[in-house]
């Protein structure tokens, strides 16, 4: 029988399906009574279900991550598709197919590797031609880097979604620095490359997305700074001289203050016009890719409005040429191969 991915599902319609769990949570309702309320999670997208009238059984019997297989009926609650489930059970991971699992990337993994080597190498400041070279030669970091994404759920949550992420904003720097003579270009494509390093190693990203205990205790920003280091060190030993100082801590202060203000995690607000640029070119593209996914997985399909998204906290306006039914969901390609 034909999968039946979470981006097709419409209002009214039976499903009996595997999906992938998360966020699982047992509430009381306003008498009392117990409900089980987790998101079900396949590469399409996601839905929040509920099931009513559960227990401490059924909620003990799977942990987020795991695969269930969920039979209930659809219903559109407050503008939003949801599930209300009749039946859940665990299943055996071997019964099923990872990739069905996986978030489809919309982009060529490839191509975007081979594009931030190209921008990488064209460097002309030999210090940062250098250091770049020395995460060019890392093939662990490489084969990390093409399969991270960039987020769990907020922008490019999805595996490669780190490097597109990436060349987005190196792209960006090279279209913006020509206006502003006095930044310094090619610190500008290097911090955009380095901003989000941390990211490989503070998120897991094998089976389902969370954080590793580093991402938890240490969080992205101090990690990149970290491997930074590192790699300074091993470009200082291949080129048999220091790295320049200043350089190292404008690439540091990138890093650190990317996010722009102390509310957002930054320890740091920017304090150069490489660190202000790229706070700005990295917000833009966050949401941007978070407003693009929000319209290509709302499920109302017959309004030109999205349902309310609490993570954007508004509604999205999709026009009135959105109103068609989705199309059915395009055979995705191939994950990633690992580099």
């Amino acid at each position: 029988m034909e999968r039946r991915f979470i981006q097709q599902l419409g209002p009214q319609e039976q499903v009996h399906e595997v999906y992938r769990a998360e966020g699982k949570q047992l509430r009381p309702n306003r008498h009392g009574a117990l409900y089980l309320q987790v998101d079900l999670t396949d590469r399409s997208g996601s839905i929040s279900a509920r099931m009513w009238n559960a227990g401490e059984q059924l909620y003990r019997s799977f942990e987020n991550g795991d695969y269930v297989r969920v039979e209930g009926t659809t219903q559109v609650y407050q503008g939003a598709l949801q599930l209300i489930v009749s039946r859940m059970q665990r299943v055996d991971p071997a019964e099923v197919d990872p990739a069905d699992f996986i978030p489809v990337a919309p982009c060529e993994v490839d191509r975007l590797m081979n594009r931030m080597a190209e921008l990488l190498r064209g460097l002309r400041n030999p210090a940062l031609r250098n250091l770049a070279e020395c995460f060019l030669l890392d093939e662990a970091f490489l084969r990390d880097l093409a399969k991270a994404p960039a987020g769990m759920k907020f922008h490019h949550a999805y595996a490669g979604g780190l490097v597109d992420h990436m060349v987005n904003l190196m792209e960006l720097a090279r279209l913006i620095a020509p206006r502003y003579p006095d930044m310094d270009a090619e610190l500008l494509l290097m911090g955009a490359f380095l901003h989000d390093i941390g990211k490989v190693r503070e998120l897991t990203y094998q089976r389902e997305y969370g954080y590793s205990d580093a991402g938890q205790l240490l969080g992205h920003l101090v990690i990149g700074t970290q491997m930074l280091e590192d790699k300074i060190r091993r470009a200082e030993e291949l080129a048999g001289e220091p790295f320049p100082p200043e350089l190292a801590l404008r690439l540091k202060h990138m890093i650190v203050s990317h996010h722009g203000q102390l509310d957002f995690g930054s320890p740091k607000p920017p304090m150069t016009l490489e660190a202000l640029a790229l706070h700005c070119l990295d917000h833009l593209d966050a949401w941007m890719a978070a407003f693009r996914q929000c319209i290509k997985e709302d499920p109302n399909v017959g309004s030109p409005w999205t349902a309310f998204h609490s993570q954007l906290n508004r509604k999205l306006f999709k026009g009135e040429g959105a109103s068609a039914p989705a199309s059915e969901l395009p055979t995705p390609p191939p994950p990633p191969a690992e580099m």
